[in-house]
């Protein structure tokens, strides 16, 4: 009895060990939130990402990430890679209506990447080396590089590989 309680145990750290391994390195399940990756992807879809690619690779453009948000280190966010290092990024203010959450309790509008200068001018920049721009599919409703600038790539985690819930929209990313 003893020895099959020792065997159970001993499996089950290896399975722990082997299971933390695999999420912590190789990937993970993400549940989405909010509206800014629609109509991509919708809140409590679950998508399958991997890990391995964003430790020896750069992004490419278009591929849907996973990455630490640049305003709350403790929430992670899930967006497309729209712009590469040395990529010319060009910043369209958008019009009042669309600022969508993004004025202060009396109502002004707040300082943001896109809003910098003035709300009537188009400015342009480059992607820093090091840095990705990144935007989610759903423009008018997505607090992304356009208000916070290029992230670093090291608050990237992973890349989404495919849809898996619902089962009846499975897809590839």
């Amino acid at each position: 009895m003893l020895s099959h309680l020792k065997d159970i145990l001993k499996y089950s750290i290896q399975y722990a060990c082997v299971t933390h391994c695999f999420f912590e390195y190789i990937g993970d399940f993400v549940v989405c939130s909010g509206p800014s990756m629609e109509p991509t992807l919708f809140s409590n879809n679950i998508l399958l990402t991997e890990r391995i690619s964003t430790r020896f690779h750069k992004p490419n453009r278009g591929d849907i990430i996973i990455a630490i948000s640049p305003t709350n280190p403790e929430q992670y966010i899930c967006k497309r890679v729209v712009g590469l290092p040395g990529d010319k990024v060009i910043l369209e203010p958008p019009p009042p209506s669309e600022l969508h959450g993004l004025t202060n309790d009396d109502g002004k509008v707040k300082t943001t990447a896109s809003n910098m200068a003035s709300t009537s001018v188009v400015t342009e920049d480059y992607v820093p080396r090091g840095f990705v721009w990144i935007e989610g599919d759903n423009q008018k409703n997505s607090s992304d590089s356009r208000y916070y600038g290029p992230i670093p790539l090291g608050l990237i985690k992973s890349r989404a590989v495919c849809r898996i819930w619902p089962l009846s929209e499975i897809k590839l990313l």
